[in-house]
C-alpha cells in the first residue's frame, strides 16, 4: 500500500498538473507510432539488412537495456529533491537521437549497410537510455504531481487519449511507409517522431514540483546491496518484479512475430503498417474499456487478464502461420496486451510505493527486470538454431508461470 502523506498543494496546481500530464499524453502517443518500438524500429532494422541476432540485440536494448540502466539513474536521482531538469534533459536526449536517425536515412544511399545498422544501434541506445533516465523522474513527478484518487482516472484517460492519438499517427505511418520508397520513408517517419515529441515535451515545462526530502545519492553497488532489505520489508515489491520477469516477456516478443511474418510471407510495406494499424485499434478498444471501468477493475485482475492476451499471441502465430490475413489479426491481441499490462503495472508501482521511495522502486523494477533484458538476445541467438516453433512455446510456458505470482500481489481495492 501507498503509505506516504499526500503532498499539500493548492488546488489550481493539481488541476495544471493533470493537465500537463495529458498534454504530454496526447503529444507522445503522436509521436509513438513515428518511433513504435514494436514494429516500426524492427521492420526498420529488417529492412536495413539485420539479422536475428541484430534484432534481439536491439530489442534487448530498447526494452531491457533501458530498464536495466534504471539503476545507476534512479540511485542518481533519488538524491535529487526536484527532478523536472532532468526529466527535460532526458526528453531533449530523445528528441536529439530521432533526429540523428532520420538524417541517417536521409543520406543512407551513400553509407555501406554495416555502417547504418552501426549508426542505428548507437542513436537507438542514446534514445533507450534516456527514455529510461526520463522514466525515473516522470514517474516521481507524476506520483507527487496527480491526487492519489485521480489516478486511476488519470491512467484510464491516459490510455484513451493516447490510443486515440497513435491510431491517428500509425495511419499516417501506414501511408508514408507505402508512398515513399526505402530509405525516405524512415527518414520522414523519424523526422515527425523528432518534431512531436518535441512538442510533447512542451507540457512539462509548466508542471509545478514540489521539493521533497532527498535521500543520500547512491552508488549503483550500494543500491543493489538496498533491494534484498527492501524487498524482504515489501512482499509485493518481490511480486511485482516477477511479474515484470515473466509476463512482461510479451513485450519483447512483439519483434520476433513481424520476423516470423517475414519468414512466412515476405514483409511488405503494407503489411507493417497493417501490424501497426491493427495493434493500435487494439490498445484503443482496450483503452475505451478501461476508462469505463476505471472505478471497478483490480490491478490484479487486470494482469491476469493480460497473461490470457499474452500467451495466445505465440500459440496463434503458430497456428496461423500460414494464413497471412488472419495472422495480421494477431496484433490487435498484441495491442490488447501491451494496454491492459502496462496500465496494470504502472497503477501497481504507485500504489505499492510512496513519495520517500518512489524513485527507488522504479530503479529497482529496472533491476529486476533481468529475463527481458536477457531474452531478446537469448532469442534472436537461438531462432537460427531451433526455429520459431519451439521459441514461442517456450515462451509460452515462461509467461503462464506468472499466474500464480499475480494471485498473491495485493496493493489497492477497486475505487
Amino acid at each position: 500500500m501507498n503509505t506516504g502523506t499526500e503532498i499539500i498543494f493548492p488546488e489550481k496546481f493539481w488541476q495544471l498538473n493533470f493537465i500537463a500530464f495529458l498534454w504530454h499524453a496526447i503529444f507522445f502517443s503522436l509521436a509513438s507510432s513515428f518511433m513504435d518500438v514494436g514494429t516500426v524500429i524492427p521492420s526498420m532494422l529488417i529492412k536495413a539488412g539485420g539479422s536475428s541476432l541484430h534484432l534481439g540485440l536491439l530489442t534487448a536494448i530498447m526494452l531491457g537495456g533501458s530498464s536495466l540502466f534504471q539503476l545507476v539513474f534512479a540511485g542518481f536521482l533519488l538524491s535529487k529533491p526536484r527532478k523536472k531538469g532532468y526529466l527535460l534533459w532526458g526528453i531533449n536526449l530523445r528528441v536529439i537521437s530521432l533526429f540523428g536517425l532520420a538524417l541517417l536515412f536521409f543520406s543512407s544511399l551513400n553509407l555501406a549497410d554495416a555502417t547504418i545498422i552501426g549508426m542505428v544501434f548507437v542513436l537507438i541506445t542514446i534514445f533507450s537510455l534516456s527514455g529510461a533516465f526520463a522514466n525515473v523522474s516522470y514517474v516521481d513527478i507524476l506520483g507527487k504531481s496527480v491526487l492519489s484518487e485521480k489516478r486511476k482516472k488519470f491512467f484510464s484517460l491516459k490510455q484513451v487519449i493516447s490510443s486515440i492519438g497513435v491510431l491517428s499517427s500509425a495511419a499516417a505511418v501506414r501511408e508514408l511507409l507505402k508512398n515513399y520508397a526505402y530509405p525516405f520513408n524512415y527518414a520522414v517517419v523519424f523526422l515527425m517522431a523528432s518534431l512531436l515529441l518535441l512538442i510533447a515535451s512542451l507540457g512539462f515545462w509548466s508542471i509545478h514540483e514540489v521539493r521533497t526530502e532527498a535521500a543520500p545519492r547512491q552508488k549503483p553497488g550500494n543500491f543493489l546491496m538496498m533491494i534484498p532489505a527492501e524487498i524482504k520489508k515489501n512482499r509485493n515489491l518481490k511480486y511485482y518484479l516477477l511479474v515484470i520477469n515473466s509476463l512482461g516477456l510479451g513485450l519483447g516478443l512483439l519483434p520476433f512475430t513481424i520476423l516470423y511474418a517475414k519468414k512466412q510471407f515476405g514483409l511488405r510495406y503494407e503489411m507493417i503498417g497493417n501490424f501497426l494499424l491493427l495493434r493500435t485499434v487494439g490498445m484503443l478498444i482496450t483503452g475505451l474499456i478501461l476508462y469505463y471501468l476505471s472505478r471497478k477493475f483490480v490491478y490484479r485482475n487486470l494482469l491476469k487478464f493480460s497473461m490470457i492476451a499474452a500467451i495466445m499471441i505465440p500459440l496463434l502465430c503458430i497456428i496461423l502461420r500460414n494464413d497471412e490475413e488472419m495472422y495480421q489479426m494477431i496484433f490487435i491481441l498484441a495491442g490488447v496486451f501491451a494496454a491492459t499490462y502496462r496500465t496494470a503495472m504502472s497503477g501497481v508501482l504507485l500504489e505499492i510505493s510512496n513519495n520517500e521511495n518512489r524513485a527507488f522502486y522504479t530503479g529497482m523494477s529496472g533491476a529486476g527486470n533481468i529475463l527481458t533484458a536477457v531474452f531478446p538476445i537469448t532469442a534472436g541467438w537461438l531462432i537460427p538454431v531451433i526455429g520459431f516453433r519451439s521459441l514461442f512455446l517456450s515462451i509460452t510456458a515462461i509467461m503462464l508461470l506468472s499466474y500464480s505470482v499475480i494471485r498473491k500481489l495485493r496493493c489497492e481495492s477497486p475505487g
